[in-house]
């Protein structure tokens, strides 16, 4: 039970992936302007994360490794994330037009997204991981590494929400002109990211 809940403080608050390891940051800023879009792609990165993870923590462990082909691992996990992605790209099309829409090109950039790599990555990366959960490398396994890609996921959707909800009221506020947009954006975001950097201290 400890570790169960390390992964989810780790994953979600203290190594958060966007304002913590600054990961994601191109739909992190483009699609937090309304609550909506901001909760369906915090949703689709969780999905894809846990996927990803799922997928290329074995594919990696007893594929890639046996066969001596771990150089390969970067070009074979995009090529899982980009068909996880256009699986759901799919889907949303299909059954939530609006919501596929309001993703605009920001659903397909879930391929090239660094968080969804960087979770790939780190839980291959046994004695880091471990070392991030408080348990020995030994003891790394597929469910560390999915519970890990879910929990890194929801931190995503957790930093993505809070922004779009300061984003919709600072857009009702009487911003000056010059940091109007873009600029406020980045100081809203900087500001989050100290909040979330108190977790590192604990």
């Amino acid at each position: 039970m400890g570790q169960f809940l390390m992964i989810i403080i780790s994953a979600v608050f203290i190594n958060n992936f966007v304002v913590v390891q600054f990961l994601g940051i191109c739909p992190f800023l483009g699609v937090s302007k309304d609550f909506k879009s901001a909760l369906g792609m915090g949703i689709a990165v969780s999905f894809v994360m846990t996927l990803t993870c799922l997928i290329t923590y074995p594919v990696y462990m007893y594929i890639l490794v046996p066969l001596g082909l771990e150089f390969m691992e970067i070009i074979v996990f995009i090529f899982i994330i980009a068909s996880i992605v256009q699986m759901i790209e799919m889907v949303l099309k299909r059954f939530s037009p609006t919501l596929y829409n309001a993703m605009g090109i920001y659903l397909p950039l879930i391929t090239t997204n660094c968080a969804v790599l960087g979770a790939a990555e780190l839980v291959i990366d046994g004695g880091q991981m471990a070392t991030l959960l408080g348990i020995t490398a030994a003891e790394m396994n597929m469910g560390y590494a999915v519970l890990y890609g879910l929990f890194a996921g929801v931190g995503f959707t957790v930093a993505i929400v809070l922004m779009s909800g300061l984003r919709e009221k600072i857009a009702r506020s009487n911003v000056p002109k010059r940091l109007k947009g873009f600029p406020i954006a980045m100081i809203t975001a900087c500001f989050i990211a100290m909040a979330f950097y108190v977790f590192t201290l604990i």
